[in-house]
């Protein structure tokens, strides 16, 4: 997988994970968003800094 590949599946991941943290404030669940965001955060970190670059 290209470079282009990997950053685009990273964006996904976390946009996905951002939409995830968006139902649970809809739902007022602040705490459960909070979490989501920084393992979604963490999760984008590690994936690209495992990136061969």
């Amino acid at each position: 997988m290209n470079e282009q590949q990997n950053y685009k599946t990273i964006y996904i991941r976390l946009f996905a994970r951002v939409a995830d943290a968006t139902d649970a404030l809809e739902n007022g669940d602040e705490e459960k968003a909070l979490s989501i965001l920084i393992a979604a955060q963490q999760e984008a970190e590690e994936a690209v800094l495992s990136m061969d670059v």
